[in-house]
């Protein structure tokens, strides 16, 4: 039986809207990728690093190295995230996939580890309330990272898919984090907010800028398998 217009619009939408969204994801980071590398590129090799940025130390070297090798690994795993999920890649290069995605488990666990070791060493700006929050967010990279790769070599693709969603949302959301600052500040002028991060919007920042894209992506999965048909027993 022939499929009607708006059965192929469907169908589509559903084949190319991910990738589509996630290219322009993807691209959308550039910015912030070549401002991450870059910042931690400069701060493991300047022999002034306290110069760079006031996240590093003039003393700390072990926070400095942390911290920056978080800031590249970071921006790697950002960018590369929104493309090891394009439909088109899982589907036409399965190995490529499979390769990439280990390079990714070892980008977040070093983004992760390496922003732990940092609030260890030498806490936040904000103080005590983001660096609990960064440190959740750290432990979630890692956990996230470990589950993903742990449910594809079990071929549990439906795990396996869940936690790479997870997986790419916290992957993104250094970038989120700046792109609210953005926003709110274009929109506020920076109400609610200081250079010590510790204003009211600045309190919130730290949850919000990846607790509610996770419960999003948590009820979007929910949604989706309920949607789906029932496997024949």
């Amino acid at each position: 039986m022939a499929l009607t217009q708006d059965a192929r619009y469907l169908i589509c939408m559903q084949r190319y809207l991910p990738t589509l969204l996630l290219s322009v994801l993807a691209l959308n980071t550039g910015w912030f990728v070549v401002y991450s590398g870059d910042l931690g590129v400069r701060g493991l090799v300047s022999q002034s690093p306290g110069e760079v940025s006031r996240v590093f130390q003039k003393d700390g070297t072990l926070a400095n190295a942390v911290i920056a090798l978080h800031m590249i690994a970071g921006a790697v795993l950002t960018f590369g995230a929104p493309l090891q999920a394009l439909p088109i890649v899982r589907r036409r290069w399965p190995g490529l996939h499979r390769r990439f995605g280990y390079v990714l488990f070892v980008l977040a666990v070093t983004t992760g580890l390496g922003g732990l070791v940092y609030i260890t060493l030498n806490g936040t700006i904000g103080g005590w309330w983001m660096s609990l929050w960064f440190a959740i967010y750290g432990t979630a990279m890692i956990w996230t990272a470990v589950n993903t790769v742990y449910y594809a070599m079990a071929k549990d693709l439906r795990r396996h898919f869940a936690w790479a969603v997870r997986l790419v949302v916290l992957a993104v959301a250094s970038w989120i984090y700046r792109m609210h600052y953005a926003i709110w500040y274009a929109a506020t002028g920076g109400l609610a907010s200081n250079k010590e991060f510790t204003g009211l919007f600045d309190q919130i920042q730290v949850v919000a800028f990846f607790v509610p894209y996770l419960l999003v992506a948590e009820i979007a999965m929910r949604w989706r398998d309920e949607r789906r048909p029932p496997t024949a027993a």
